[in-house]
C-alpha cells in the first residue's frame, strides 16, 4: 500500500490551496487494484481501522514536510471509512498522529460520507465536537450521491462539500447536473461552506464552475495524483511561496 496525493487549486487565485491522500494497492501479480475493490475487503476483513490508521499517520508526516518547506497553508485532506469513524477510538488515533509528526490540526481535513450521518448517535457528535477542538476540518466527499435527509449539515463542525464528478464531468450537456450543482453551490454559500468540485478534467469545465462560484477545483486539468516528490515540484511550480513565509 502507498500514498498518493492529488492537489486541490482555488478558482479565484489559482494557487494549490490542498491536497487529498489517495490510497493505492500495487499487487506483485494483479497490478494495481482499485479502491473500489480493496477498501470493501479492508472493511469486511477487520482491516480498515488499521490501515485507516497508517493512512491518517503517513499523511500528517507527509503534510508536516510540506509546511516545514514553507507551504504554510496547504491542507491534507484523508478519506476516513463510516466503519473506521464507527469502530475506532478516532479521537486518540487523530490526535496522536498530529502529536506524532507535530503538525497543527488546521492543516488535517477528515472526508466523511454522507452514510455516516444515519445512525444520528452521539458517539458520532462527541468525536466531531473533541476533534473540532483540535481545530480539523471535516468534509462531505461525493456529495449529492448519499443521504438525502439534509439536516446533518446544520452541524457547523462541517465547512466543506466535495460535489461528486459524476455531476461535475456532464455539467456542460446535462442541464439536469448543472442544476444540482448550481443548488449545491448555494446551499453551501448560505450555510458559509467551502465547495470543492471534484473530477475538473477540462478547461471548458473550469469555466463553467467558476462561473457558477465553485471555491477550489480537483482533477486531472491541472494534475493525476502524484507521488510525494512530484507532488512537492508542482506546488513550487505553481505557488508563490513569498506570500506565507
Amino acid at each position: 500500500l502507498s500514498l498518493v496525493y492529488q492537489p486541490q487549486v482555488d478558482l479565484t487565485t489559482s494557487e494549490v490551496v490542498g491536497v487529498e491522500a489517495l490510497l493505492r494497492w500495487h499487487h506483485p501479480e494483479k497490478g494495481l487494484i482499485p479502491p473500489s475493490i480493496f477498501i470493501p475487503l479492508a472493511e469486511s476483513s477487520g482491516l480498515i481501522s488499521s490501515i485507516g490508521q497508517w493512512v491518517i499517520e503517513e499523511a500528517c508526516m507527509q503534510c508536516k514536510q510540506w509546511v516545514d518547506l514553507g507551504f504554510h497553508n496547504i491542507t491534507i485532506a484523508v478519506n476516513v471509512s463510516p466503519i473506521q469513524f464507527r469502530r475506532s477510538n478516532m479521537v486518540n488515533i487523530v490526535l496522536n498522529a498530529l502529536s506524532k509528526s507535530e503538525l497543527l490540526g488546521k492543516h488535517l481535513e477528515l472526508e466523511l460520507t454522507e452514510s455516516l450521518f444515519l445512525d444520528h448517535s452521539t458517539d458520532l457528535e462527541h468525536t466531531l465536537v473533541e476533534l473540532n477542538k483540535a481545530n480539523i476540518n471535516f468534509s462531505i466527499d461525493d456529495f449529492g450521491t448519499g443521504y438525502s435527509n439534509l439536516g446533518y449539515l446544520k452541524n457547523s463542525k462541517i465547512k466543506i462539500l466535495k460535489i461528486d464528478q459524476s455531476f461535475i464531468q456532464k455539467i456542460q450537456e446535462n442541464s439536469q447536473d448543472r442544476a444540482i450543482v448550481v443548488a449545491i453551490i448555494q446551499m453551501a454559500r448560505s450555510l458559509n461552506m467551502i465547495t470543492i468540485a471534484e473530477g475538473v478534467e477540462c478547461d471548458s469545465t473550469l469555466a463553467v464552475i467558476k462561473d457558477l462560484g465553485c471555491d477550489i477545483g480537483q482533477g486531472y486539468f491541472w494534475s493525476p495524483p502524484l507521488s510525494s516528490g512530484e507532488l512537492q515540484e508542482f506546488i513550487k511550480e505553481n505557488r508563490n511561496l513569498s506570500q506565507y513565509c
